[in-house]
């Protein structure tokens, strides 16, 4: 995959982000980028970072409402699409297939050309209309993964523990990761 699409919404786990752009850049990948106006709310708070802070890793920013934007067409040649961090609101609109903004549109090229997808939902705990539009969104081909960090690897930072969850996406989305300690793997 060259080029991907990275959506950033206005869940809790912007730490995340500045993680998953290192090692796709590190790997090669183009990432364009959209982020919701709550996104840069959510990710100032919580990272003290705004979307000019993450320019060495994104290759271009789009409007949030930008419908002519290349992701929001198939014929455009994005490999594939994660939001990160996913709140229930862009997840309703993805599994309902509405296109109220350049997100969701997105989203929806992903789902229809068959693009991997993935939905970092970030939000708990769960009612049963997120648990529906969970398993709609999973049943349109989208991939499920809150950001569920595992500990046998043994962060001793925040950073480190996003990093590997990062990994775990990048691994989903078949982006290669150097290094990633893994199940088993001895040391």
């Amino acid at each position: 995959m060259k080029r991907m699409v990275l959506a950033i919404t206005g869940a809790s786990g912007s730490l995340y982000v500045p993680e998953f752009l290192k090692l796709a850049q590190a790997a090669g990948v183009e990432v364009h980028a959209v982020i919701s106006d709550a996104g840069r709310e959510v990710m100032l708070l919580e990272t003290g970072l705004a979307p000019a802070d993450l320019d060495p890793w994104v290759a271009a920013w789009l409007g949030f409402k930008d419908f002519t934007a290349p992701m929001a067409s198939g014929s455009s040649r994005f490999g594939a699409m994660l939001v990160l961090p996913c709140t229930m609101g862009t997840l309703g609109a993805i599994a309902n297939g509405i296109s109220a903004n350049l997100i969701h549109r997105a989203a929806d090229v992903m789902l229809k050309e068959g693009r991997p997808l993935l939905l970092a939902v970030r939000e708990t705990p769960f009612n049963r209309v997120h648990l529906q539009n969970m398993l709609k969104a999973q049943e349109a081909g989208a991939i499920i993964c809150p950001p569920i960090p595992s500990f046998y690897h043994r962060p001793e930072s925040l950073s480190e523990m996003a990093r590997f969850v990062a990994a775990r996406y990048c691994d989903l989305l078949g982006i290669p990761v150097e290094g990633m300690k893994r199940w088993g793997d001895e040391g």
